[in-house]
């Protein structure tokens, strides 16, 4: 007898005994072995495959809040970048107004010969020493001039029309002595650009 003839015999043994059984114990027998397929299914195709559907909704969740994020420091970027832009430019154009060492020789020239011009006497015109700031250097000048109140005008209009910046200070006026023009003494304060420091690095024990 081969195998195939003896499974045969052991099913038909099988249905036959099932049929010997009452119909609710038939109903209850395919109805654990419906169960058993289910949640043979459900264990081992289903349930697997669930949790990897809620696991690729998590990571999908967190691609979208890292794009939102993304999304948001691109636009804060274009942002700074114009603003850095911007100040660059202003940057430049305030350099433009800070003349460099060499052109500070000159620029007080150019101050001396405007008030000449208009017609004023210096009586004194002395730079004084440097104050150092953070990239720049004040450079203020004690001036003593005499002339009209109409002149004194034209000179301070001339000096705030120079290319460079030039601010006049501490401006005070006084009836001369010897005529009916004004001795004004004032302080006129230039500027130039200096070089940051470097800051010195300490050192490690």
């Amino acid at each position: 007898m081969n195998s195939k003839t003896g499974t045969a015999k052991g099913v038909d043994a099988f249905f036959a005994k099932v049929e010997k059984l009452s119909k609710v114990q038939r109903i209850l027998i395919f109805s654990s072995v419906f169960v058993a397929v289910v949640a043979i299914f459900v264990f081992l195709l289903y349930k697997p495959k669930l949790e990897q559907i809620s696991n690729l909704k998590k990571q999908l969740k967190t691609l979208e809040n890292k794009l939102v994020v993304a999304k948001k420091n691109a636009a804060d970027l274009e942002k700074f970048q114009k603003k850095m832009q911007e100040a660059e430019v202003q940057f430049k154009t305030a350099m433009k107004a800070l003349p460099e060492k060499e052109e500070i020789p000159s620029l007080l020239t150019s101050i001396s010969r405007s008030g000449q011009d208009v017609g004023l006497d210096f009586l004194l015109f002395e730079p004084k020493s440097e104050i150092r700031k953070e990239f720049y250097a004040e450079i203020p000048v004690a001036m003593l001039v005499k002339g009209g109140y109409h002149d004194l005008a034209i000179f301070f209009d001339k000096v705030a029309r120079l290319s460079r910046i030039v601010n006049i200070k501490n401006i005070k006026m006084g009836r001369a002595k010897d005529s009916m023009d004004l001795n004004t003494s004032c302080t006129a304060v230039t500027y130039k650009f200096v070089e940051p420091a470097p800051k010195k690095k300490s050192k490690k024990k």
